[in-house]
């Protein structure tokens, strides 16, 4: 895989402590060169966000959670029935607890992963959730592009190429779950389904309520 080190990009240093090299490591040898560029993204939107809005957080915790929030559509980390961001929320935090990390910061980067999709709930969460939503919603959806600056952007989409980002997330997400495309029931990976098969038939809240056992 041909990947890029940096030490500072848009005037956010990557963290480079050891929890920090270890999480690459794994990136490198499970993930691909698409989804370790997306995450280094992520985490530099993020970054930037948290940056201008003056939001503390723990930039190392921030940086394991962005690294492997994608690492559960691939298949060292993919479970035969979990959504993929509860695997790759499991994967971090059982990295986590084996550098005696405490419990509370194991569940802060659980969450910033599980909840990284979960739009309405992962914004009014804590600095770490909500900052990894709006750097993921910035690199997939453009959400908050104009407060990106063209150098800022520039740099950073330099470092870390798009690579034709829009044609290869789509099928990349699809790829993760397309063996148990029912976890998508409810979240918005369903409509990726949708648009890779054009005959999904997608579970229906209110036929669940209407089918379900009780007599009225």
């Amino acid at each position: 895989m041909s990947i890029n080190h940096y030490k500072k990009i848009a005037g956010i240093t990557i963290p480079d402590s050891k929890i920090a090299t270890q999480a690459t490591a794994l990136l490198l040898e499970h993930g691909t060169e698409f989804i370790y560029n997306h995450s280094l993204r992520v985490f530099l939107f993020s970054s930037l966000n948290a940056q201008r809005n003056s939001l503390p957080h723990d930039s190392e915790l921030l940086y394991v959670a962005s690294v492997f929030h994608d690492l559960g559509l691939v298949p060292h980390y993919s479970s035969p029935d979990l959504r993929f961001e509860v695997d790759g929320a499991n994967a971090a935090r059982n990295f986590l607890k084996g550098h005696g990390i405490a419990e509370d910061k194991l569940q802060l980067v659980w969450d910033t992963i599980a909840l990284h999709t979960t739009i309405g709930i992962a914004e009014h969460k804590e600095n770490e959730v909500a900052l990894m939503y709006s750097g993921v919603g910035l690199d997939v959806m453009g959400e908050g592009y104009e407060n990106l600056s063209p150098g800022h952007r520039e740099e950073i989409i330099k470092a870390f190429p798009r690579d034709g980002f829009k044609k290869k997330i789509i099928p990349t997400f699809f790829g993760g779950f397309e063996h148990k495309t029912e976890t998508t029931f409810g979240n918005i990976k369903a409509d990726v389904c949708a648009f890779m098969l054009p005959n999904f038939h997608h579970k229906n809240f209110c036929d669940c309520i209407l089918h379900s056992p009780w007599s009225e």
